[in-house]
């Protein structure tokens, strides 16, 4: 089937008295980058460009979908196809709202976010947070209370560590420096809560994201796992698709001892977990491919 069809037999499954969910989960799970890319332009109905050049989700489709997906009671199938077909930038200032709104059991995902992403696509993210919510990301996070770090500290602290023979060079420095503004902040003052990260955390997060997104993911997969750590299952599945999966999936069977695909058919149910199945397996087809990064230029700020 041609995308422009694709695109059609979409809408046409998630616009009805409910959600026709095989039809709409078969589409998504085998779209690569460029055609999630076309699907946001080709689409008014759900997306439209936004001034900071951006392809925005309609907040009334958000809803509608919400609440057809609930007839169904399939709250993570909906959360997880919201936000694969979300513009990247517009996603992640959505994670962002949605930690800094939420306890301070949230705040690490701010420290993910921060740690894990270009220079480029966190200045996307902070434009997308200040068209969604009126206002800058640094404005809401300095209205939380943290603990200060001055970047020399992690500088120091970096350059003087022996895990790994962890950055030695000044590039990484000065990226720290640039981005200390946020994730060092994130670093919450009640020394009792979990949400607690540790600096050494925070240069873990930095030099091996792999293994930091694999303890997020079993994590996610336990038995008993509550419903923040079940919803970083499709955060990392679909914020990574594009970007490191592959790693991150031989990493998980190289630590685990298990493919991380299997581990999820053992946990997960239904078309949520044939989704997010179809999401790692097509990983395999992209091995030979070549990120596409977002741009901020005119013309090139969509995904």
């Amino acid at each position: 089937m041609d995308p422009p069809d694709d695109f059609e037999a979409f809408a046409k499954a998630v616009s009805g008295f409910g959600v026709d969910e095989d039809s709409m989960l078969l589409i998504l799970g085998k779209w690569h980058l460029e055609q999630l890319r076309s699907f946001r332009k080709r689409t008014p109905q759900f997306f439209s460009e936004d001034e900071r050049l951006f392809e925005r989700l309609d907040d009334n489709q958000i809803a509608l979908s919400t609440k057809e997906f609930l007839r169904f009671k399939c709250c993570y199938g909906e959360k997880a196809v919201v936000q694969w077909t979300m513009h990247p930038w517009e996603r992640d200032a959505c994670l962002a709202h949605g930690a800094v709104t939420k306890s301070p059991l949230a705040y690490g995902l701010l420290i993910e976010i921060a740690c894990t992403r270009s220079s480029e696509e966190l200045l996307g993210a902070r434009k997308a947070y200040q068209s969604l919510f009126h206002q800058s990301i640094e404005h809401v996070t300095s209205r939380i209370q943290y603990i200060e770090h001055k970047t020399e500290t992690l500088g120091v602290a970096i350059k003087t560590s022996n895990k790994k023979n962890l950055i030695e060079d000044d590039k990484i420095v000065r990226m720290l420096k640039i981005r200390s503004n946020l994730h060092l902040k994130a670093m919450v003052k009640d020394k009792d809560r979990e949400s607690v990260m540790s600096l050494k955390e925070t240069i873990h997060y930095l030099c091996n994201p792999q293994t930091y997104f694999n303890k997020v993911l079993i994590d996610a997969l336990k038995d008993d796992a509550k419903d923040d750590k079940k919803e970083a299952l499709t955060r990392v599945i679909v914020t990574r698709n594009n970007v490191d999966m592959k790693e991150i999936v031989e990493e998980f069977n190289k630590q685990y001892g298990v493919p991380l695909s299997r581990k999820i058919e053992e946990v997960a149910l239904g078309n949520y977990k044939d989704f997010i199945v179809s999401l790692i397996d097509k990983i395999k087809e992209q091995t030979t491919e070549i990120p596409i990064k977002e741009s901020l230029t005119e013309g090139g700020a969509s995904s």
